[in-house]
């Protein structure tokens, strides 16, 4: 059997793992690049295990990132992100990773597409060519290499390593474009009636990605829940994808609920807020009400997230931000701007700030910091046969 070899790197970001490759090895036919991702990460696969393939099985691990060298005014480097599907033959394109931007420097000086400091801090100018938006990040850099060992610990993430702080300038706009704004319906409050479920309260941003926020108690949920409660629980999967998919349509991203479920399972992400509560981490650490201003839990690809996706925690530190969302009603940031929240994983930190401007809010930044490593590098192999049309 005869395999194709194609440069690669195998990264965690976050709490995210992805395939990275650079655009000049992958075919410029969208189809047939997509075609050689989805074998790569061995999807689509009836088991739901991708395990003839990279992919993790899960939305955090089933993903792929493209690079290049940026032709966009004051950027470095061009990022494409797609969310694979595990069962079905679907890489989503939609949307961004906001846990794998921080490893985008690291591969990016890694593969020498852009020049480096040899010691300090190399500020990486990141297009983020799918949400069409800015990313700067702040890789440290030792003896000409990218450091990855620290003390920075991420919950979500095992060891310990080299923080890596991310900023989003303006990850959203309120502009005229309802498809785009930074409130698509122009409003930080929507009340939807969703079929089979009736009028829930909803705030639908895009920030770092679409997203959209639900109080837990709207759900019924306490928004303490662990991975295994919700998504063990398929009735409950189907009312949060019932509820997704037509925020979807009401924020312009899909013509039907139907479309939404079948084309665009990345974003918009779904999250319920709640009130500080006790809970207990996945590891087994008791995290307290009084360590953190709320609770978040976020659904990806349809299912609960382990952790926090990046971009979610752009949208929820810029919903916080602003008054009338879902997530103000439940928190504010204090006078930095920094919101603590708890998730399955932990507990995380994010910044943001927001201005009004002749009745429109804008986002100024959003800013979080993460980790990066390489876990592998060289070639993948695909099989040729499978390529075959």
């Amino acid at each position: 059997m005869t395999q194709r070899k194609i440069p690669a790197l195998y990264m965690r970001g976050g709490t995210s793992k992805g395939v990275f490759f650079r655009a000049e090895d992958l075919p410029a036919d969208a189809a047939r690049r997509d075609a050689i991702l989805l074998r790569v990460i061995g999807s689509p696969d009836p088991y739901g295990k991708q395990i003839d393939g990279m992919g993790g099985a899960t939305s955090s691990t089933s993903k792929v990132v493209i690079l290049s060298r940026s032709r966009q005014p004051g950027c470095d480097i061009d990022y494409l992100f797609g969310a694979g599907s595990i069962g079905s033959p679907v890489i989503d394109w939609s949307g961004s990773c906001g846990n794998l931007a921080a490893a985008v420097g690291p591969a990016a000086i890694h593969w020498g597409l852009l020049p480096a400091p040899r010691a300090g801090l190399a500020t990486v100018r990141i297009w983020q060519v799918n949400t069409r938006s800015h990313i700067i990040a702040q890789v440290p850099m030792r003896d000409g290499e990218v450091v990855e060992e620290g003390g920075f610990r991420l919950d979500g993430v095992s060891f310990p390593g080299a923080e890596i702080a991310l900023q989003f300038p303006d990850p959203g706009s309120d502009g005229e474009d309802a498809a785009t704004g930074l409130f698509p319906t122009g409003r930080p409050l929507d009340r939807l009636d969703i079929p089979g479920i009736g009028k829930l309260e909803l705030t639908l941003i895009n920030a770092g990605n679409p997203a959209v926020f639900v109080d837990a108690a709207a759900l019924g949920l306490r928004g303490d829940e662990s991975q295994e409660q919700v998504n063990g629980d398929a009735d409950l999967l189907a009312r949060c994808e019932a509820v997704r998919a037509h925020a979807a349509v009401a924020m312009g991203l899909a013509a039907s609920a139907q479309e939404a479920t079948d084309q665009r399972p990345a974003t918009p992400k779904l999250a319920f807020v709640a009130s500080p509560r006790d809970y207990r981490a996945a590891d087994g650490r008791a995290v307290s009400a009084r360590d953190i201003d709320l609770n978040v839990r976020i659904l990806s690809m349809g299912k609960l997230h382990h952790a926090m996706t990046g971009t979610g925690a752009v949208a929820l530190a810029a919903a916080a931000a602003i008054p009338g969302t879902v997530v103000r009603r439940r928190a504010q940031p204090d006078a930095q701007g920094r919101l603590r929240f708890g998730h399955p994983s932990g507990t995380m930190t994010v910044s943001a700030e927001a201005e009004q401007r002749d009745g429109h809010w804008r986002v100024l930044y959003a800013g979080m910091s993460r980790s990066a490593r390489r876990l592998m590098e060289g070639v993948v192999l695909v099989p040729e046969r499978d390529l075959q049309p």
